[in-house]
């Protein structure tokens, strides 16, 4: 491929999407090079514009989870607003939509239709609790899919309440998710020329990625509790260090675990009874915790990161945004870019992830100025001309 070519070249996708899940969809297309319209109520825009800090009225949540797209303005409510839809389909290879199960359909851009107009057309369509089910109706978040996944049930110390599992991952997951199901189902258009459609929830997000969760409850009927000790058994989690710093460490595996036991001066402990099997290990590893906690907390921090070293166990220091920052790691591999902004100049915004080593993703711009590129995506892509787009705006379509 030639160079600066992105893997994404020539799809262009219809975002009828707003606040987090299918909107990230939308952007991880965009940085590999999807062309990306992004639709938004005219006046209003995005309600992750009015989300999280920022500055001149410029959210810098929507900055970096709508980056890359040309955005414009569309009352999908209005029978003028649903034929530009319709005028746009044609044209699309994928539509991303997160209203509730029925709204689409009410105003005549469901699934059937759009597929009538576009056989080829992939459709994901993201809600809280799915398509079909006695709650597809529901209106949900991150919080209420962490909630209703399990994962909530999971997070947090076993003798406090359950504690709400940070930052929106559900919403991050499902986007992740869409994204790959976007590609699955145009590797199969492109093979047999057939489009489909694509039911992506965020509770089945937060639930599918429950690690042995459902399956120790179905052969076992064992509830997995929340707590702060390692789930398999093995010694791990985080540490207090003398000097006030924090470090997480792991050894889920026997050679680690034999590891951290020379490295505490206890060499004989694998092959204690008490730690000789997983059953026992997981009744017995409060004990070797409490011996791990005192041993990082009679060391400076610099002293138990060399003693993790020279024994080889994996581990890491608790990064606050100020030491990312900072980090040699994230900067050599330029983890934290500079991202040009409207009225801004740049914002620092995470990298592209992941990395492709011949047709990599890039970020053009920040999530730009609400109905930025209205008049440009009518005139470019559906040939309209300055008098139909000046009835529109006073019809309050656009």
């Amino acid at each position: 491929m030639t160079a600066g070519r992105r893997p994404l070249d020539g799809i262009r996708v219809l975002e009828l999407a707003q606040i987090v899940a299918g909107p990230f969809c939308g952007t991880l297309m965009a940085e590999f090079g999807a062309d990306v319209i992004k639709t938004e109520m005219p006046g209003k825009g995005d309600d992750l514009r009015r989300l999280g800090p920022g500055e001149d009225d410029r959210s810098y949540w929507y900055a970096v989870d709508n980056r890359g797209k040309r955005v414009m303005t569309l009352d999908l409510r209005t029978p003028q607003g649903q034929e530009i839809v319709r005028k746009l389909v044609p044209l699309c290879d994928v539509v991303l939509e997160n209203f509730r199960p029925g709204v689409l359909e009410r105003w005549g851009l469901g699934w059937e239709e759009l597929h009538r107009l576009n056989p080829r057309l992939v459709m994901a369509r993201v809600t809280a609790f799915g398509q079909t089910g006695p709650l597809r109706q529901g209106p949900g978040f991150a919080a209420i899919a962490s909630a209703f996944g399990g994962s909530w049930y999971l997070n947090g110390h076993t003798d406090r309440p359950p504690a709400r599992p940070t930052p929106v991952y559900p919403d991050y997951l499902t986007g992740l998710f869409t994204a790959f199901g976007v590609m699955a189902a145009l590797r199969h258009r492109d093979a047999t020329g057939e489009g489909q459609w694509i039911d992506a929830a965020l509770y089945e997000s937060a639930f599918r990625i429950l690690e042995f969760t459902t399956t120790l409850y179905g052969r076992q009927g064992v509830v997995r509790e929340r707590g702060a000790i390692q789930h398999s058994g093995w010694p791990g989690g985080a540490f207090e260090t003398e000097d006030g710093r924090w470090i997480v460490f792991t050894a889920p595996a026997q050679h680690l675990f034999e590891r951290v036991c020379t490295m505490i001066g206890e060499p004989d402990l694998p092959r204690d009874p008490r730690f000789a099997t997983y059953e026992e290990r997981s009744r017995n590893i409060p004990s070797l915790i409490d011996t791990m906690r005192g041993w990082f907390a009679a060391r400076p921090f610099d002293d138990a990161v060399k003693a993790l070293q020279s024994h080889d166990i994996p581990y890491s220091p608790i990064m606050s945004m100020a030491d990312i920052f900072a980090d040699p790691h994230y900067r050599e591999r330029e983890m934290i870019i500079d991202v040009p902004a409207d009225g801004l100049g740049t914002l620092p915004q995470p990298g592209v992830v992941p990395r492709l080593s011949l047709t990599p993703g890039r970020v053009s711009h920040a999530g730009p100025n609400l109905g930025k590129h209205t008049d440009e995506i009518l005139t470019s892509v559906l040939g309209m001309s300055e008098a139909e787009i000046a009835a529109l705006r006073v019809d309050g379509v656009v």
